[in-house]
């Protein structure tokens, strides 16, 4: 179980218009592992008027400064240097992830490397992303040009399940874009951000491009309503969502929303049951179920539902929880004691709802302390149970029983959520066909895929707007129409 130093150079500061600065009331937040629920770092907490400062000393980047008005070319320069700063430190990031929220630490160099590709993958576009376009007129007496230009000031906000990878996945294309970002990181996974911070120092990026502040509610809340952000980009909850999107559309700052899913997996008769349930039973484990994507309703058609039960319920069992930093681990604990208290207020909810409890439903016994709890699988639910309408962030997995394909695809699509999805069976062009009537921002075929080339969002609750591949860019930028 060997660990990495994380070597955080400033962390009673913030990074703000270039430079490390204390906060003007001196307060600061604790960092607490969630395997030992001990403190293992103190960081720089803002206030108010630290966001201002920080608001501010992006707006003036923007305004006046060099970053906007370099070409993208000169912009990407500075992105890969950036991401070369980065390198030597992504055993850091990882080490961070793992101490923070106890994710595996099997996984986190491959999780935590794909966020550094984000920095890789930006600047590679700069010089085939369509920034200006000339058209005809439709008279037939000219031309215009249509450009793409920058948003302006953004309030980048990550959340504690994935905090490196969501917010390089948001400052990557802001910063290719031309915009300047304020970042806000959760207060309980606040590392990897100021890793960030430290790579953009390093890179010589401008002062006031890239600023770092931690804030709590309050502090937050002056961010989004400030009149100097012009766009901000937001993954997290529904609630703080619908939050920051009322508050945007007071004054019409720009918004991406990145939110909850309550994904439906369609298991049709002609599926793969055994690899269905692997797939499965990985996936709602994965990070502990605190995943937005997870695959946490499982949707099967009558005449195999018994026998992927059997199937399902025999691979979570096989789920070890432990250590995050033993290799033998397949799942850590729960992020936080909140979260542990969530998943055990559901599990009651369940239970009271009629659905049936075949596995797990408890803490782990094993682990005398640290969040852990058991994977846990409920059968016998129905569409209107709020362990079927409502995300857990845990390891807890339905099960749902239809009919046939028809019934199946009007069960997913009965949701306020619509981000993720995947379809089990034989054929890709009936998958195909089922994805499409299916409501949701994004549909896998026989696994739990991504591609980061690839636009990613919800339809309904689960947000507004795409992150990922050229979209993700697109959403940092404003539309210019020059009629010549």
């Amino acid at each position: 179980m060997t660990t990495t130093a994380i070597s955080i150079a400033h962390p009673d500061r913030l990074f703000i218009d270039g430079d490390w600065v204390a906060p003007e009331d001196g307060g600061d937040f604790p960092v607490i592992s969630a395997h030992s629920e001990g403190e293992i770092a103190r960081i720089a907490a803002a206030s108010p008027a630290d966001i201002d400062r920080a608001a501010m000393a992006a707006r003036r980047a923007f305004d006046t400064g060099p970053w906007p008005r370099m070409s993208p070319g000169e912009r990407a320069d500075h992105i890969r240097r950036l991401s070369d700063a980065l390198a030597p430190r992504m055993p850091e990031v990882a080490q961070a992830w793992v101490d923070q929220i106890g994710a595996l630490a099997t996984a986190a160099p491959f999780v935590t490397g794909g966020g550094k590709f984000w920095f890789d993958y930006y600047a590679g576009l700069a010089d085939t992303y369509d920034w200006v376009r000339q058209v005809p007129r439709l008279d037939g007496q000219g031309s215009a040009r249509l450009a793409r230009e920058p948003a302006g000031v953004v309030a980048a906000i990550a959340p504690w399940n994935n905090p490196f990878g969501i917010m390089a996945g948001k400052l990557a294309p802001a910063l290719l874009a031309g915009c300047t970002v304020v970042m806000k990181p959760a207060p309980e996974t606040p590392l990897e951000a100021y890793i960030i911070a430290e790579a953009a120092e390093a890179a010589g990026l401008p002062p006031g491009v890239v600023n770092l502040v931690c804030a709590d509610r309050v502090a937050s809340e002056a961010l989004v309503r400030h009149p100097a952000i012009d766009k901000v980009s937001f993954t997290g909850s529904v609630a703080a969502g619908r939050a920051i999107g009322m508050a945007c559309a007071e004054r019409f700052a720009r918004c991406t929303l990145e939110l909850g899913g309550k994904s439906a997996a369609i298991v049709l008769e002609d599926a793969d049951i055994d690899h269905a349930a692997a797939i499965l039973a990985t996936v709602i484990t994965l990070s502990a179920g605190q995943v937005c994507a997870a695959l946490s309703r499982v949707i099967v058609v009558d005449s195999i539902h018994d026998r992927l039960v059997e199937a399902l319920r025999a691979q979570m069992a096989l789920i070890n929880v432990g250590d995050p930093r033993d290799p033998a681990s397949r799942m850590g604990p729960l992020a936080m004691r909140r979260q542990r208290d969530r998943v055990e207020e559901y599990v009651a909810i369940g239970t009271a709802e009629g659905a049936r409890l075949t596995l797990g439903g408890t803490r782990t016994a094993a682990m005398e302390q640290g969040w852990y709890f058991d994977p846990t699988l409920f059968v016998d639910v129905t569409p209107d149970m709020r362990i079927a309408r409502e995300e857990i962030f845990g390891p807890v997995q339905t099960v749902l029983r239809a009919r046939d394909q028809d019934e199946a695809i009007r069960i997913a699509n009965d949701s306020p959520f619509g981000l993720y999805g995947a379809v089990f069976c034989a054929d890709p062009e009936r998958a195909y066909a089922v994805a499409r009537q299916v409501r949701t921002g994004t549909v896998a075929h026989n696994g739990f895929l991504f591609d980061p080339s690839l636009p990613f969002g919800g339809f309904k609750q689960s947000g507004i707007g795409r992150e990922g591949g050229q979209a993700g860019l697109t959403s940092f930028t404003e539309m210019k129409t020059i009629i010549l």
